[in-house]
């Protein structure tokens, strides 16, 4: 059975990069998720971007809150968060289908308690492939 993952994500300023973001989320072919939309008194439209998602989507759950800045945005996801497992990703990212499938898998099989991939940082420039120790 698949445990359930909180994915806490803390909302500011992304409006041009949000709805990427979550359609990221919602494609994945992990589906046991609780999304949590930390919206941290975005000044733009992403606080009715994040209630238009969770209007559609029953695992999304949005919180509005004053801006106090990323670190209190994830604790407070943390504090409302029912996963086994929790996720971040920041609101100007997104994921690879099997994201939460593929950690998911190597956190069962390693019996591990955390679990870290690589990245890629996309620039004009290009792609570049970042390790989960943060070196090309």
């Amino acid at each position: 059975m698949e445990e359930l993952i909180s994915v806490i994500i803390p909302v500011f300023n992304v409006e041009k990069y949000i709805n990427k973001c979550l359609d990221s989320i919602i494609m994945q072919t992990y589906r046991n998720l609780e999304i949590i939309l930390i919206d941290d008194g975005s000044p733009d439209n992403c606080g009715k971007i994040c209630d238009t998602y969770e209007k559609n989507d029953c695992r999304f759950k949005v919180i509005h809150i004053e801006n106090l800045g990323v670190s209190a945005a994830r604790n407070i996801g943390i504090d409302n968060s029912k996963g086994k497992w929790i996720s971040f990703i920041d609101s100007d990212d997104w994921i690879e289908k099997d994201y939460f499938k593929n950690m998911y898998t190597t956190a069962v099989e390693e019996k591990a308690d955390v679990v870290l991939c690589g990245y890629n940082r996309v620039s004009p420039d290009g792609i570049e492939k970042i390790n989960s120790h943060g070196e090309n």
